[in-house]
């Protein structure tokens, strides 16, 4: 569908089945950051339409992944709506690289944006287990960096690691999961291996995260391109 932002009448163009059935939606506009209110019967209406290939507006996509609902992952009650004015909320580039840090140590979080900031990600941060959550399902990151403790949770209670082990394939294979901890030895694949992580890191070893981050970032990108590939060739990607 196409939208129009009241302010600075900028037009965007939003694949329908990327908004959420029966619920209002509010996204920022990407020019003037105004807040753009989609209303659901408007959603269900309008036909999608197909952007002028000479316009600016049809390189901008939302970053959202379709919204999945696994058991015992997600809060009772939380909606669309209670996660719609976050600013991260927004319109990034279709070739942005997304990360969500979440770590309550400040030092640590600094550390890790210096580093995946070099490597070309745009660093969003969740202060707590809801928001991360809200983060998660209605996003799509390309790496995700959970420290053991996080909102006062251990891994191996954590709702945020249960959540991305309870979504589909096709969604989680995209994502690289770095987890970090004291009870880690920094790149043992067969921890990893058992957190259903894509590698593990010790706290202690921050220094050493540029290293880790781009051997194992290679790894994982080399481990599943003849898989990606052969999806696309098919139109299943």
């Amino acid at each position: 569908m196409e939208v129009t932002c009241d302010q600075c009448k900028t037009k965007l163009n939003i694949p329908d089945e990327k908004i959420p059935k029966d619920q209002m939606v509010r996204v920022n506009c990407p020019k003037c950051k105004s807040k753009i209110t989609i209303e659901p019967h408007k959603a269900a209406e309008e036909k999608p339409s197909h952007p002028d290939p000479h316009s600016e507006t049809g390189k901008l996509h939302l970053k959202f992944i379709e919204s999945q609902r696994p058991d015992e992952t997600e809060e009772k009650g939380y909606s669309y709506d209670d996660y719609s004015d976050d600013e991260a909320l927004d319109f990034f580039d279709e070739d942005t690289k997304l990360v969500l840090i979440m770590s309550d140590n400040n030092e640590h979080s600094e550390k890790i944006k210096t580093t995946v900031e070099e490597l070309g990600y745009k660093t969003i941060y969740a202060p707590n287990t809801r928001d991360a959550l809200g983060k998660m399902r209605f996003h799509h990151f390309d790496l995700i960096f959970l420290s053991d403790g996080f909102d006062g949770q251990g891994l191996e209670n954590s709702p945020i690691l249960n959540y991305v082990n309870h979504i589909s394939m096709s969604s989680r294979r995209r994502i690289f999961l770095a987890l970090m901890g004291e009870q880690f030895k920094t790149m043992d694949d067969m921890m990893a291996f058992s957190m259903s992580a894509n590698a593990v890191i010790n706290s202690r070893d921050l220094e050493k995260l540029p290293s880790v981050l781009d051997k194992g970032i290679s790894e994982y990108e080399k481990f599943y391109k003849v898989f990606m590939d052969t999806l696309v060739e098919l139109g299943r990607a």
